[in-house]
């Protein structure tokens, strides 16, 4: 009875041996082993046996991109003003052994190592430099922490800063820079929107002038056009009267009848005393139409040799 018992205990044993020396490694993971305290390899993902007793799994790491957030740290820049930068690294593990192996907490060294570059480059900057360099200083840190971490097994994908914290002075002092560089944009837009108002008005006045301007002259042309066509056309009436005249072969007691008729519209009716030629007066009187046609109050004939008399109203 205790034989089986003892028999039965040894297969348990035996069996619970085997089952512990079977690993399965998961994806995206990777286990160091040691053979009595010594590297021996790296298993990848997938099922393993590990020999009993000799053999011991010395870390199990995981292949994925990992992130750290570090604590804020405090820097000093080149015009000596102190503030805390936090930054955000990402890094993967590229080599199981020599992250296992090649440095003491890994993630800390890390750290410490993030927070002496990050003092060394802004330590060569001035703080309106920090605040504006951010991909600057992002490149730089991810070059120098991927250098130094080649040997620990460590690949830095990317360095992001995630917060720069400046004093509280600092702080009210940019405040009131950025104020009055946004009133000064302001006072620029409103002096330049005023200058364009101003040189639109000036341009449409002047527009306006010059378009009063053309229709005056054109106006006056108009007129002056006007009064050319209307004097043309009487110097053409009177033309036409004197051609219809002429082909009328009118005898010369009518041109003088119509001459006594031009001294009428000159007397106008007035009491005024004409001195008319001998010849015309006696064509007159001969043809008895001195009243009648002329209207004339007097018509004493002249002697055209004699100088005549002045004329007293």
């Amino acid at each position: 009875m205790g034989f089986t018992i003892f028999i039965i205990v040894l297969i348990v044993l035996i069996l619970w041996l085997l089952l512990s020396c079977i690993r399965v490694v998961p994806q995206a993971n990777a286990y160091v082993i040691e053979f009595l305290g010594s590297y021996r390899a790296t298993w990848e993902h997938g099922l393993h046996l590990k020999v009993p007793f000799v053999e011991r799994i010395a870390g199990k790491i995981s292949l994925k991109e990992q992130v750290c957030d570090f604590a804020p740290s405090n820097v000093i820049t080149k015009d000596n003003v102190t503030m805390k930068i936090d930054t955000v690294v990402y890094f993967k593990i590229f080599d199981p052994r020599l992250y296992t192996y090649g440095v003491d907490r890994p993630v800390s060294a890390l750290e410490n190592l993030n927070a002496t570059t990050l003092r060394n480059i802004i330590g060569g900057m001035e703080l309106d430099q920090t605040l504006t360099s951010r991909d600057i200083i992002n490149s730089q840190m991810q070059q120098i922490l991927d250098e130094a971490t080649d040997a620990w097994g460590i690949k830095v994908t990317r360095v992001e800063l995630k917060n720069i914290i400046p004093p509280a002075e600092i702080q009210s002092a940019m405040e009131k820079q950025m104020k009055a560089e946004r009133e000064k944009r302001q006072t620029i837009l409103e002096a330049t929107a005023h200058k364009e108002s101003v040189v639109a008005r000036a341009e449409g006045d002047k527009q306006a002038k010059i378009l009063a301007a053309e229709a005056e002259r054109d106006a006056q042309i108009a007129l002056a056009e006007g009064r050319a066509r209307s004097i043309a056309l009487v110097y053409q009436a009177e033309a036409d009267g004197l051609k219809a005249l002429k082909d009328a072969n009118v005898d010369e007691s009518v041109l003088k009848l119509k001459g006594l008729e031009a001294l009428k519209n000159v007397s106008d009716g007035r009491a005024t005393k004409i001195y008319m030629p001998t010849d015309l007066t006696g064509v007159i009187s001969s043809l008895g139409l001195v009243s009648e046609a002329t209207g004339l109050g007097d018509a004493t004939p002249i002697d055209k040799s004699a100088k005549p008399k002045p004329v007293l109203k």
